[in-house]
């Protein structure tokens, strides 16, 4: 933990780019998805990138080493949807602890190769901890308000056995990310302080939100400062926002929290906004020139991508962040 803040005092770190961007250009089919393991397996697997790190663990492998190659100080594991609410989808619930663990432990051989040729610039894994496909907050049924599909405490037992299989795997960061509901959100950080009180360990945490249009709210219905205030009472090493907007729609987001806290302030963003076919245009030019709005304005800490990004992506990103000190921190851990 003490490492991590120390590299952050000294300069800007560099998140890595969407794994689901990188896991595309593979074409994959159905038969890659499942492996020889889960060649009978009884619904189609195709789509469910956590399971690659099992059946296709290369190819995650990769990811992680372009990334590192390209500038990035921290990649995140390959587990978006490592708990048992997102893995029913394919009845997949019993594998959820292998997929952590064996997500991480890939993440955590390719940052320790990284940091072994290059030990004056520390790699890290943040354990990827995705908002699930169910809402704590919010009825999915239109007809009956008071509907939820999910509880708090379901969503805490799931978090819980995610977060413990990816400290077992070696991951240095928990990151808490695309919050689009912060009640989700509290559920992980409450799973987290668990496994940290029955552990007896620190491990720093990231969280990151999504304002999901242009009214500047999460899904829930908050605005960035309020989110930052509802979360302001876990020790976290960073809070900031990814996803759904592009770099320049997300600025205003970022100024609206950078003055207002002591914890670190990160932002991944799309590569724009998606095109006609679902597509993200935006070059790696575009997006670091954005980017460097940010820098300039001395908003932020820990700088990546989401959606649409790639190597290219980052490495632009990375060599504008290299030009600019961090964003000063207060406080430190």
């Amino acid at each position: 933990m003490k490492n991590i803040w120390n590299e952050l005092e000294k300069r800007i770190l560099v998140l890595d780019g969407a794994m689901g961007t990188m896991l595309q250009a593979y074409k994959f089919t159905e038969k890659d998805f499942r492996g020889e393991r889960f060649k009978d397996f009884n619904v189609s697997l195709q789509g469910n990138n956590d399971l690659l790190s099992i059946t296709q663990p290369h190819a995650i492998k990769e990811v992680h080493a372009k990334y590192f190659a390209a500038g990035a100080d921290i990649v995140e594991t390959n587990t978006f949807s490592g708990t048992t609410i997102a893995m029913a989808d394919y009845e997949m619930e019993d594998l959820v602890y292998e997929l952590n663990y064996e997500s991480a432990k890939i993440a955590k051989e390719v940052a320790d190769e990284f940091t072994a040729k290059e030990p004056y610039k520390p790699r890290f894994v943040a354990g990827s901890i995705g908002p699930t496909n169910k809402t704590a907050s919010m009825s999915p049924d239109v007809n009956d308000p008071g509907y939820r599909a999910v509880t708090f405490d379901e969503l805490r037992i799931a978090y819980k056995q995610q977060v413990e299989a990816l400290i077992d795997g070696g991951v240095d960061i928990l990151l808490v990310e695309t919050v689009f509901d912060t009640l989700n959100a509290k559920a992980a950080l409450f799973a987290i302080e668990e496994v940290k009180a029955e552990r007896n360990i620190k491990i720093p945490i990231m969280l990151s939100g999504t304002i999901t249009d242009a009214s500047g709210r999460t899904l829930s219905g908050q605005t960035a400062e309020a989110f930052l205030i509802s979360v302001s009472h876990i020790p976290l090493l960073s809070v900031g926002f990814n996803c759904a907007l592009g770099a320049n729609l997300l600025q205003p987001h970022l100024e609206a929290i950078a003055n207002k806290t002591d914890f670190a302030i990160s932002a991944h963003p799309n590569a724009g906004l998606p095109n006609a076919f679902g597509e993200y245009d935006e070059s790696p030019e575009e997006m670091a020139l954005q980017i460097e709005e940010y820098l300039k304005k001395n908003l932020i800490n820990i700088i990546g991508g989401c959606c649409g990004t790639t190597p290219a992506h980052i490495k632009a990103i990375a060599e504008v962040a290299a030009k600019y000190e961090p964003r000063r921190l207060v406080v430190s851990a």
